[in-house]
């Protein structure tokens, strides 16, 4: 691998990205049916239909996600095999399926990758990916990421993971005052606990939870806690509220004791795919690849309610070395790939207000490219 100087790897990035676009993709043939951005071609894609991509400014709650077919769209193998690092938090959380699936039924293999999933927390891989010792992040754009874009890293969210099914209560709970209801509870003042800190892409749903009763990021206190910590305290009273992920609210949910909030917006993915110079610049091909496996993975085997298919659930709960009953335990969540506008804008509003970022916002020009995946599916602008 290249252990250059970030600043060097800015200089050759941006000389080698016309070089890195020219490909079987980018032939300027100009055939019919076809449409070409910037140095690449865009061609229709068999069983990725007008269902494969949604109006990123479409917000709506209910909105179908992006689907192609199963099996699709079709492998396009690189003429060489390509190795890509894709650093995650973790392997055993249930959204980082669709890439352990992905590698183990050989999805990435038939693209011409050879795929490593790294076991990484974000501080560590972010500097990494700058530099192009790894290649990928499935993480999301939390404040680090963007004060790193601001620092002059060149890195993008480039495609999404999921949403919320509309039965989950993963989210915001608050322990009930004497003779207090869920819709009068007043946030201001009061601690939470949280496994997560305050950069977290989760400050943006929190803001607008603690919004609607009271509070705000500025307002409440803080108590950040281990996993296996956060319901003991809410319990024992250590902290009157806490952020409580899957499938630990379910330990909650149904006590008159307890009230839930608010979670992530329903239809808005908050993470996903983040590329690095490597794949944004130096290997387009591969960066597309990586994403169309991906994509093709989502529509083969998580196009809909996964957990209905007991066998699926079965195989699932072995891959993601977790009890089969506590997967089955919370409702799927809506795998999706695309990124809606301006998610990035209000997640930036929500650091700034949790005083863990400063300045003006980045434009989501900086931080979001989702040309690689409408060139999996053919989405042609």
């Amino acid at each position: 691998m290249r252990r250059r100087a970030y600043g060097v790897a800015v200089v050759v990035a941006a000389v080698l990205a016309s070089a890195g676009c020219s490909s079987k993709y980018a032939d300027g043939s100009g055939s019919s049916g076809t449409a070409t951005v910037g140095n690449r071609t865009i061609e229709p894609v068999t069983g990725c239909g007008t269902s494969s991509w949604t109006d990123p400014a479409d917000l709506s709650p209910t909105r179908t996600p992006a689907r192609c077919k199963p099996l699709t769209p079709a492998p396009q193998p690189l003429p060489k095999t390509r190795k890509v690092t894709i650093a995650t938090g973790t392997l055993s959380a249930e959204y980082v399926a669709p890439l352990e699936v992905a590698v183990d039924k050989g999805e990435f293999k038939k693209e011409g990758l050879d795929v490593t999933l790294k076991v990484l927390p974000t501080p560590d891989a972010l500097p990494l990916l700058a530099k192009g010792d790894i290649d990928a992040m499935w993480a999301a754009p939390e404040a680090a990421v963007m004060n790193g874009v601001k620092g002059g890293f060149d890195i993008k969210w480039v495609a999404g993971n999921f949403s919320p099914d509309p039965e989950s209560k993963s989210g915001l709970w608050v322990k009930l005052k004497k003779g207090e209801a869920a819709a009068d509870v007043r946030m201001a003042g009061r601690r939470m606990g949280t496994m997560i800190g305050k950069g977290s892409v989760i400050a943006y749903p929190m803001q607008k939870a603690l919004a609607t009763h009271g509070g705000g990021l500025d307002k409440i206190q803080y108590q950040q806690l281990g996993s296996a910590d956060v319901l003991t305290a809410l319990q024992n009273g250590g902290v009157d509220s806490a952020w409580l992920l899957d499938p630990v609210w379910r330990k909650v949910d149904g006590n008159p004791q307890y009230a839930f909030l608010g979670g992530q917006p329903l239809g808005e993915p908050l993470g996903g795919m983040l590329y690095g110079p490597s794949l944004l610049n130096d290997d387009v091909d591969a960066g597309v690849a990586l994403l169309r496996a991906y994509i093709r993975t989502v529509n083969t085997y998580f196009a809909a309610d996964y957990k209905k298919d007991p066998s699926f659930v079965t195989y699932l709960a072995k891959l993601l070395k977790t009890d089969k009953a506590v997967l089955k335990s919370t409702p799927s969540l809506t795998m999706d790939w695309e990124i809606r506008a301006g998610t990035t804008t209000r997640l930036q509003a929500a650091y700034k207000a949790a005083g863990v970022s400063k300045g003006a916002a980045l434009p989501e020009s900086r931080t979001v490219d989702r040309s690689l995946y409408e060139e999996a599916v053919g989405h042609q602008p």
